[in-house]
Formats: C-alpha cells, structure tokens, sequence
C-alpha cells in the first residue's frame, strides 16, 4: 500500500468500526445506565431499549439514503460530515444528564452513523484496485466484525473501571484521528455517471418504510402491544414498503436500481443477513443484560466472555474465505449459522427454576443462580465463535460477486441496513416472548401480585436486577428471568437455523468457488 491508501484505509476502518463498536458496547453499560440516570417519561427497561434499538433502527433507516449521497455527491465529503456529526454526538451522549436525552442524542448518533458505514465501503472501492481491493476489504470486514464481538469487553472495562459515560466519549480520539487522515490523504470521489436529480422522494420512503417498521415494533414492545400508535406505525412503514418498489420502477432515476434484486445471489445473501445477523445482535444484547442483572457478572466480565469469539474471528475469518474461494461459500454458510444456533441452544442449558442459590432468602441482593462458567457458558461461546467465522467472509465474498461494480456502494448500503433493521424488528419479537414469560411465571410464583402495576414493573423486569426488598418476589424473579433467558435463546437459536437453511438451498457455488447470480456477471464491493 501506498502512503495515502494506508491512511484512507485507516479513515475507513476508524469511521465504519466506531459504528459498529457503538451498537454493542453499550449493551454491557445498559445496567448502570439504567441505575445511575433518572427517568420520568420511559420506564428503566423501556429507556435501556430505546438507548441500543433507537441507534440502531435509525442507523439502518438513513443507510441506504446514505450510500446514494455518498455515490451522488462525493463519498470524501459526506464520510466527513459524518465523522464530525459522530463525534458530537459522542459527547452528547456521555454528558446525558438523564434516560429521555440520552435516548434523543443516541437517535442523532445513529443518523451520523449512517453516514459512515456505506461511505467507507465506497471510498475503499475507489482507492484499491484488484487484489489489493480485495486484501482491503477482508482487512474491513475482520475488522469491523471483530469490534462487533470485542465491543463487550471495552465497554465492560470501561464501566467497571471509571463510569459508563467514557464508553461513549472514548469514540473521540478514533474520530480525531480518522478526520486527520480523511482531511490529509483521502482523495474525493463519486459516481461520474450519475446523472439527472437526486431521488429524495425514494429516499424519504425508504427511510420511512424502515424507520416506521423500527419504530413500530420498539414502540410496541415498549407498550405490551396495547398503544394503537405502535400499529399505525408499522402499518406506514408496511405501506411505504409497498410503494417502495412501484416508485422505483416508475423513476427515471431511482434510488434503488431493482435490476439489483434479480441477482439470485443478492437476494439470498440479503434475507440469509437478515436472518443470522439480526439473531447475532440480539443474542449479544439479551445475553448481556441476563449476565448481569440475573447471574450477577460484572460488566467487564460479561463483556470478556467474548474473547475467544474475537480471536478466532481474528485467526479464522482469513483462512476460511480463502478455501471458501476454492470449494464455493454455500458449505461455510450452511455450517457456520447451524453452529452458531448449537451455541445459543447450549446457552438455554443455564439452569432454570430447579437450580441451587448461592444465598439465602436473607440477603436477595446476592442471590444468583449456581452456574458454572466452564459448563453453561465456555462451551456456547467457543461453538458461536467457530461459527462466526465460518460466516463473515463467504458472506462477504458472496455478495461480491452477486452486485455489479457500478451499484458497489449501494448494494452494500442495501445490505447494511438489512443487517440493521433485523435487529429492532427481532427484538420486539424476543421482548415479546421475553416479557410475556417474565410476568407469566411472576405471577404464578407470588399470588396476588399485580403484574400489569407500572410500579411492579419497575421494580421488577425482566433480566435486571430487582429493585424491592421482598424475598419472594426477588427469588421469582431471578428464576423468571433465567426461564426467559433460555427461550429467547431457542428463539435466537431458530433464526439461525433458518438462515442456514436459507443459504443451503439458495446459494449456488460454480466450480471456481464464486457464487452465481450477479446481475450484469461482474464483481462489485462486499458488504457486512
């Protein structure tokens, strides 16, 4: 590598990994944010929701518009724009002086997120050619995966260690740097053949059909689906949906090209992202909050129990898209998702109601449940780490040969948000399933106690710690909240089944191990 494409490749991997680090290092801090700022509007659950899937919803609602800004008005510029708009955000967020604000600033650092992730990805593919594109983008990939996974175990150590604020105000060294060597060696570039008006109608409907599903479906989870308010969303954003591709076919220069989704393989790739991407980051989140608030981890070791997933992310990813490029992707995409579903399912083992406690009734504030690290945990997190990395890079070499070069950059926005909205929209399904178990059990467990009581309910909820004194209501708690915990687990488990069912049936390798099925037969850039 050159001076200048060394330091670009920097920019982009700082300003694409803040992203992805951000949307899991939080979960970890969810507790103490929870106990240390006040909320007056959202309940203490509620608000921990809002804190991760209001990011994240609206990162995934601004991606694709963000990918065709990108292309359309310069990637330089707009990958700018969004470092600086990050790094405030950053600050606002670690400064939150309650739940409801931090909850607004999260929003608009999801917005500037959106900005960096498919410009990353586009100016990467506009500064290497050939093997040396292909070499930077699995450096991309490794990297950002592996702050998926590693994420945990900073922002544990950051928690513990000094206070839950710096896990955001930590972003602003990396952005320091990625804006220096953006303003310094990044070259601007952007489609040439773009031509003709930008499509903001198309972008302000996709932008609403995700956002209204996303906001649908945490306004939903947040209410027990009994707020018409969470159904008139999701209903708009089911309309918008609808029109979504009707208004691209009928524009003379539409946003989204649909001749993308003719690609046999894109299209696979993109429901199988759905599926194994969304039960990873809700898997991560649940679990996170359930280490700490029911089996009483800290937060640094909730978050390092994630170690062995990272390493061999690290050590593995590179070696399997290697044979994957010689034998094809389908046998890692079939295998990699099932291993991953037997990992969650191992994890279901924790025990349940009929499990021993460590302490007694006398002090609720110390009972947990007896588990053992090396026989309940250890075990599920080496079988999700293998099967990551049987994922990350066929997944990605896949979707490069199934999108045209010219829709690079779009493809893998289009992609991104995939990834992105699975994880609102799954979460309500698992709160669902999460809550309704909690209070079912809850209320077997202590007769007379009013469940549907807003007061009991911030004292109790489910996987955090409860905030009364009554022994009986502590112990059906924390037995309610491990019962939850291994069915949203088998849930979790069920999606990733699925995704490999998915990729086995779809994807169809040809014999030089690429996959078949790119639109116009050229390669293009790969997506996450």
């Amino acid at each position: 590598m050159t001076v200048r494409q060394r330091w670009t490749m920097v920019a982009a991997v700082l300003g694409s990994g803040i992203v992805f680090l951000d949307g899991t290092v939080v979960n970890v801090a969810l507790k103490k944010i929870g106990e240390d700022l006040p909320a007056s509007i959202v309940g203490v659950l509620e608000g921990q929701t809002y804190v991760t899937s209001g990011y994240l919803a609206t990162l995934a609602a601004l991606l694709i518009l963000a990918g065709a800004l990108a292309d359309f008005f310069g990637r330089r510029r707009i990958f700018t724009i969004g470092l600086a708009g990050f790094g405030a955000t950053s600050v606002l967020c670690g400064i939150a002086p309650n739940l409801e604000l931090l909850v607004v600033f999260r929003i608009l650092q999801g917005a500037a997120g959106a900005l960096l992730v498919p410009g990353s990805l586009s100016i990467i593919t506009a500064t290497f050619e050939g093997a040396a594109r292909s070499r930077a983008f699995g450096i991309w990939a490794s990297a950002t995966s592996a702050t998926t996974i590693l994420g945990p175990i900073v922002g544990g150590f950051l928690v513990d260690s000094i206070s839950w604020r710096v896990a955001f105000l930590i972003n602003l060294p990396l952005v320091v740097i990625a804006l220096f060597a953006t303003a310094r060696y990044m070259e601007e570039s952007r489609d040439e053949s773009a031509s003709g008006r930008f499509d903001w109608l198309g972008a302000t409907v996709i932008a609403v059909a995700v956002g209204g599903l996303a906001f649908g479906a945490i306004r939903g989870q947040e209410k027990q689906w009994a707020d018409p308010i969470a159904f008139v969303a999701i209903g708009i954003g089911l309309v918008a949906t609808v029109a979504f591709p009707i208004l691209m076919a009928r524009s003379r220069n539409p946003l989204v090209p649909l001749s993308l989704f003719r690609s046999r393989g894109f299209a696979v790739i993109n429901l199988s992202t759905l599926l194994i991407y969304g039960a990873l980051y809700v898997s991560l989140g649940f679990e996170g909050l359930f280490l700490q608030g029911t089996l009483g981890y800290t937060a640094f070791a909730a978050g390092i129990i994630g170690l062995p997933v990272g390493l061999m992310l690290t050590f593995l990813s590179t070696r399997v898209g290697s044979i994957a490029g010689r034998i094809g992707a389908r046998p890692f995409l079939t295998a990699g998702p099932f291993i991953m579903a037997l990992g969650l399912a191992w994890l279901a083992r924790i025990p349940g109601t009929s499990s021993p406690w460590k302490a007694s009734l006398e002090n609720p504030a110390s009972l947990v449940p007896s588990t053992g690290y090396l026989v309940d945990v250890l075990p599920s997190i080496l079988l999700f780490g293998i099967g990551i990395s049987c994922v990350v890079a066929p997944l990605t070499n896949t979707l490069m040969g199934s999108v045209p070069m010219r829709n690079a950059g779009l493809g893998s926005a289009i992609n991104n948000a995939i990834s992105r909205v699975g994880q609102p929209l799954l979460a309500a399904v698992l709160f669902i399933v999460i809550s309704g178990s909690f209070y079912g059990m809850l209320a077997s467990r202590v007769p007379g106690l009013d469940t549907s009581s807003p007061e009991v309910r911030r004292e109790l909820s489910p996987l955090n710690p409860p905030r009364t004194s009554d022994p009986r209501a502590v112990a059906a708690a924390h037995d309610a909240s491990t019962d939850a915990f291994r069915l949203a687990m088998i849930v979790a488990a069920g999606l990733l089944f699925a995704g490999s069912v998915v990729n086995f049936v779809g994807i169809r390798d040809r014999r030089d191990g690429s996959e078949a099925g790119a639109a116009d037969g050229t390669r293009g850039s790969p997506a996450s």
